[in-house]
């Protein structure tokens, strides 16, 4: 039997009817069951909570007359929400009054804490409201009658409110003091009526007129309290029905866009800070809370659909959000919930992303955003592209909700103790860490389960969502001067912190628009308490305006660990075209990176972010690819011989399979991430071949040609330290890559010969096994004069010169990547 059967049966055994095959009826949140709560729907509600929220396309008077209906709608909720305020604060002075006496009914402390704030938002509501209606008065008033023949737009377009509501807005703090002390104030209401009946008489009997009808509408105390929280997560839905409906030439419509950046901004701050307003009461009476809620690819039934996830303090729901009619309320349908007692959880990467059908899917969808993007802009600078900047912020919207359901690459894996296992599927491994992270706090708690009433639960996600919709970049109406849209270049250098010695590698995230990809990796590092990469990632970014970023330990045969995150804020003035040196604190893990930024128009997207090869390929330009002196193909072998090959006999004498070592090279061609992590598992013997058949490949060897002739004088001299010397000189001749990478090989095979008593490899044995690789002389060209060198004499000269190198003892050290630390001081920035 699957979770919804279970779920159906456990609705009917409570008695609660469901109808099968059928769309249930919505029940509403029955916040307090004991009472019948009264609560409003702003007249477009219905249509505003919707993913992705898309304008409707239409004439600029058909979008002025939604206008009105939406404005006169807002003014009857207000007109509502107004009286029900002022049905709350009735009692407040005969409260005040009972204080003073010898037997009051709540004390000054307790009236002021059950009444905090609640003045002041109905002098901020009276006023916008009386503003409003005024305006809207004046309007109807000079409105044309249906028989005059007058031009469309004068009077709708002459009404102008976006001030009235900027100037609401910006004293919507006011909620915030009243959110902060509701709980509070709760408690004082539900103490007071328990403890003293008269106050249980005037809290249970609270009487609202309904307006003209003069109906009357009996509340609690407590449901009068909840609906400030009820009304200020409206606010931005409201603001966002109005701009929807205002034509972008409108005057109100940069001012409603203002406000509407400021309701979100307080709302989201809300979400974060307050749960106080994201309590569920159940029919069993115990007090459920909502942790944490977002959109995931949820692929428990085969293929991945979008879905919202609520993450409750006993259980993790999954719904799916249905748009309602006209008239009706949004809903949510349940697809399946886990009791978290007991759960348990591994992320793990998606494999099958690689794929060539999905590359070629996922560039198709965003070479068609990319389009769109460009031409919203070239309309926004017009006048009259209203309707047709709608139809392709429309299409933008849709094609980024179909990448957000592509392009997933982490798998997050759930395990109940019953035996049921649920899988879900971000594009962001921060995001993911956040879901891990919430879901293991309440799993290692002591959770009580008890079994939801679905139904009330997954209709109580209507009110619960507030503002959050699908992380769609494109949603964005107003656009910030001070994202970055160009190329963001970071290199990773190294970390310190590690409680053990650990192979780590670093995820680094971007966001902005999902032109490009915005996430890219460092190879594994081997096993250290100071992992070092000095690796550098590039990406192309779009409207980016943070950068998150993951420290995570590879362990062989476990699940990947996250040591720790941050999140940067990238300010494009602060960013330069030089390289800026920060040290960011992720955890106990201390990261130093450096970051560059050239701003620049978009490229197109390309098809694939392809590495280019580097094996046969100069050194300089493998180099300069990757931003190194030292290629990473060579310090990542040569630090795998060094961690479980040094003690091998015959390392770098006794080759390695040849079908191993052909697979490394084509991984290192290809994706250097995948390349070292086959590195730490492939037998060592075919690494120290890969490490031999670079330079063997290298189409000029790593000692330029040029100075075989030189170096084979040197070894005529007699006194060892002036040879040297003189070696030494020469060798400062040779570019920059060259010479490094040398460098570092010798060190390298210095420290391999150290273990020659167990490895059987002596300086000479390494030298004549790296000679003929690194040291060759100039190719014979047509009428070339000089002495030829037969082939045992060359061969001399190149073991020599490698022993030569192998004996020196004061070998500068190399330098493995460029300088990134350009500007005069480091910065050290605690996350």
């Amino acid at each position: 039997m699957d979770v919804y059967q279970e779920a159906v049966h456990y609705l009917e055994s409570q008695h609660i009817p469901v109808v099968v095959e059928t769309e249930p009826e919505v029940l509403e949140e029955d916040v307090f069951p004991e009472e019948v709560v009264t609560s409003f729907l702003s007249p477009l509600q219905a249509e505003s909570i919707d993913f992705p929220d898309t304008p409707t396309l239409c004439s600029t008077e058909e979008m002025l007359e939604r206008r009105l209906v939406v404005l006169k709608g807002i003014l009857e909720s207000e007109e509502v929400y107004l009286r029900e305020l002022e049905t709350l604060l009735m009692p407040m002075k005969a409260l005040r009054a009972s204080a003073g006496t010898s037997q009051p009914v709540l004390s000054s402390q307790q009236v002021q804490t059950v009444f905090y704030q609640v003045p002041e938002l109905r002098d901020m509501h009276q006023s916008f409201y009386s503003g409003l209606k005024a305006r809207l008065s004046v309007h109807s008033q000079t409105d044309p009658s249906p028989g005059e023949n007058r031009e469309m737009g004068d009077a709708s377009f002459e009404l102008t409110v976006g001030d009235l509501f900027l100037k609401m807005v910006n004293q919507i703090g006011l909620y915030g003091g009243f959110i902060e002390n509701y709980k509070a104030a709760v408690q004082v209401v539900r103490k007071c009526t328990q403890s003293d009946p008269r106050f249980r008489t005037l809290a249970e009997s609270m009487m609202s007129n309904n307006g003209a009808d003069r109906a009357r509408t009996k509340y609690t105390f407590e449901a009068l309290l909840y609906k400030p929280l009820d009304r200020v997560t409206k606010t931005t839905l409201v603001l966002r029905d109005l701009l929807k409906t205002t034509p972008t030439e409108h005057r109100d419509y940069p001012v409603l866009q203002e406000a509407l950046r400021l309701s979100r901004s307080f709302l989201s701050g809300v979400n974060e800070s307050s749960q106080c307003k994201r309590e569920v009461t159940l029919s069993h009476g115990m007090r459920r809370q909502l942790m944490r809620d977002g959109f995931v690819v949820d692929v428990s039934e085969g293929e991945g659909s979008l879905r919202h996830l609520f993450l409750y303090t006993d259980l993790l729901l999954c719904t799916r959000f249905k748009h309602a009619t006209r008239g009706k309320q949004d809903q949510y349908r349940f697809c399946w919930y886990l009791p978290l007692a007991g759960l348990r959880l591994r992320w793990v990467a998606v494999e099958e992303r690689s794929s060539d059908t999905h590359l070629r899917t996922l560039h198709s969808i965003r070479t068609k955003m990319y389009l769109l993007r460009q031409q919203l802009k070239q309309q926004a600078k017009g006048t009259r592209g209203t309707v047709l900047a709608a139809r392709s912020r429309k299409k933008l919207e849709q094609m980024e909700l179909m990448l957000f359901t592509h392009s997933p690459v982490y798998r997050l894996e759930l395990h109940s103790p019953n035996g049921k296992s649920h899988s879900f599927l971000l594009s962001s491994l921060y995001e993911l860490e956040e879901w891990r992270e919430a879901i293991f706090k309440l799993t290692t708690e002591s959770v009580e389960t008890v079994p939801p009433d679905l139904l009330t639960l997954s209709s109580a996600c209507v009110k619960l969502r507030m503002t959050q919709q699908p992380p769609l970049h494109s949603t964005n109406t107003v656009e910030n001067e001070k994202s970055l849209c160009g190329t963001l270049s970071v290199a990773i250098h190294s970390a310190h912190g590690l409680q053990q010695p650990a192979s780590v590698y670093v995820c680094v995230e971007v966001d902005g628009y999902e032109f490009y990809d915005k996430q890219a990796q460092t190879h594994s590092s081997v096993l250290s308490l100071s992992p070092h990469w000095d690796q550098e990632l590039s990406f192309q970014v779009d409207g980016a305006q943070n950068m998150r970023l993951l420290c995570v330990s590879q362990s062989d045969g476990q699940d990947d660990t996250v040591l720790g995150k941050a999140s940067l804020w990238l300010e494009s003035k602060s960013l330069s075209k030089r390289w800026k040196r920060q040290t960011l604190h992720l955890g106990q893990v201390e990261l130093t990176l450096s970051l560059k930024y050239s701003a620049h128009p978009p490229d197109p997207p390309s098809s694939t972010a392809q590495q280019q090869p580097v094996f046969c390929v100069p050194i300089e330009t493998v180099a300069q690819q990757e931003g190194v002196l030292v290629p990473h193909v060579v310090r990542c072998c040569a630090e795998e011989v060094e961690r479980r090959g040094m003690d091998e006999v015959g390392i770098y004498r006794i080759s390695g399979t040849t079908s191993d070592i052909s697979t490394l090279k084509a991984a290192f061609n290809s994706n250097l991430r995948e390349a070292v992590t086959r590195l730490r598992c492939a037998e060592v013997n075919a690494v120290s071949g890969v490490l031999k058949l670079y330079f063997r490949e290298l189409p000029e060897p790593l000692i330029p040609p040029e100075l075989f002739q030189s170096l084979a004088r040197t070894l005529d001299i007699q006194d060892f330290n002036t040879r040297l010397v003189s070696m030494l000189s020469l060798l400062q001749s040779c570019p920059d890559a060259n010479r490094h990478t040398f460098l570092y090989l010798m060190h390298h095979l210095q420290r391999v010969s150290e273990k020659q008593d167990t490895n059987k490899m002596s300086p000479l044995n390494l030298a004549t096994v790296f000679g003929p690789s690194l040291l060759r002389p100039p190719k014979a060209t047509l009428g070339q004069d000089g002495p030829a060198i037969d082939i045992s004499q060359e061969v001399v000269v190149q073991v020599q010169v490698v022993f030569c190198y192998l004996q020196c003892n004061n070998l500068p050290e190399a330098q493995i990547a460029l300088p990134h630390d350009t500007d005069a001081e480091d910065e050290t920035t605690h996350m």
